[in-house]
């Protein structure tokens, strides 16, 4: 009998940190969306932003995926919310480019800043990894209802989550 190609197998390896696994289904994922983007939209250059954006989506969300059997549903979860995105106006490209010269001048030494440097990773291990998690999904611009979704709890607890990580945080840098 032949795996899927997103069989709960291979989902798990890539879960457990196989990056061949998680390559492969982001590779057999990839041609799905833009399949998918493709039919939706018909503008090449738009479906292709769509589906890395929804690949990042997924590559983020996927350590969080309780049941790896309903990996093509959370997939295409996440690809329905960037085509939402897209249809409201307010789909933006993650990746940005920089030319050199739009690159901010190295800061010599003698800055401001220098002397009072946060070591905000330290910080960060000082939170739970679930809200270390939910604070990386909304950096990538997840909204607390798709976080919520991911996570299989709900929207309030994940804004609790957040507001409980950056007070938390505060009293850190505040010492």
């Amino acid at each position: 009998m032949a795996l899927s190609k997103f069989s709960p197998t291979l989902v798990k390896r890539a879960q457990d940190g196989d990056e061949a696994a998680r390559n492969l289904l982001l590779e057999r994922l990839g041609k799905v969306f833009k399949n998918y983007f493709q039919a939706k939209i018909g503008n090449q250059a738009v479906a292709d932003d769509l589906v890395q954006c929804s690949l990042l989506r997924v590559h983020s969300g996927l350590a969080a995926l309780k049941q790896p059997d309903k990996f093509k549903a959370f997939a295409m979860k996440a690809a329905l919310f960037e085509l939402h995105d897209y249809y409201r106006g307010r789909h933006s490209s993650k990746e940005k480019t920089y030319e050199p010269q739009m690159l901010p001048e190295k800061q010599n030494s003698s800055d401001e800043w220098s002397g009072s440097k946060f070591d905000v990773e330290r910080a960060l291990e000082t939170l739970t990894p679930h809200a270390r998690r939910i604070l990386e999904l909304r950096e990538h611009g997840y909204k607390y209802r798709e976080i919520a979704e991911i996570l299989e709890t709900t929207e309030t607890a994940v804004k609790m989550q957040v507001k409980r990580a950056f007070e938390k945080m505060r009293s850190i840098f505040a010492d």
